[in-house]
């Protein structure tokens, strides 16, 4: 079999015949969305465009979305976060392998009851780093500061998210921190309720 993205039949509304489509594109008519490398303004942008369609063509059917990704960009990461908010249907986040860093901040930004880290997901959580390029002074100056506002916004949206005081974030992401599955849920990244239910989510989806 040639490697690459696998094509399934799937008829299109209208059509009369099936078509073949890959894999991806048939699971997205299902609603499910997939983070499955680094977060970079091109898989931000796939993400943000699938939400907003997804969004206008039903408003009441909820959407899935698989993480494993060791992170990346966080102006990235931050612009599907928030498009998760922004969206009306109930956006459910499911960690399989890793949610490192910005992985992270979109898992904890799903909704509140329906984010889950399947039991052997690793999740990191850690400060935004700089590039650091050489430059003048006031160049390392400005990137400074500006890495000093990326971090109160992630920590802000850790804290909103897992209910935890700015302090304890602010301290915890000083340095790489590795919660196994059942940590993420104890930390409120991840939701220990959500485990309970997952059989039934998977009976739902089996149906559509």
């Amino acid at each position: 079999m040639p490697i690459g993205v696998p094509k399934v039949p799937f008829r299109l509304p209208g059509e009369e015949d099936a078509a073949r489509v890959d894999v991806y594109n048939r699971l997205y008519r299902e609603r499910l969305l997939f983070l499955g490398q680094q977060v970079d303004d091109e898989i931000a942008n796939q993400l943000i465009g699938i939400m907003m369609y997804l969004n206008g063509e039903d408003q009441a059917k909820d959407m899935y979305s698989y993480i494993n990704s060791p992170g990346g960009a966080v102006l990235a990461g931050i612009s599907a976060y928030d498009a998760m908010q922004f969206v009306i249907p109930d956006v459910h986040t499911i960690c399989m392998g890793l949610a490192a860093s910005m992985g992270s901040s979109i898992l904890a930004g799903g909704e509140i009851t329906r984010r889950i880290a399947l039991p052997h997901a690793r999740v990191m959580i850690h400060q935004p780093a700089s590039s650091y390029y050489d430059g003048q002074a006031g160049e390392c100056v400005m990137e400074a500061e500006e890495a000093s506002k990326l971090r109160d916004c992630i920590t802000r949206v850790y804290a909103q998210r897992t209910g935890k005081p700015l302090w304890i974030i602010s301290e915890d992401t000083e340095r790489d921190v590795f919660p196994s599955a059942e940590e993420a849920q104890d930390y409120g990244v991840a939701d220990p309720v959500a485990l309970e239910n997952a059989s039934e989510m998977k009976y739902s989806m089996s149906k559509n």
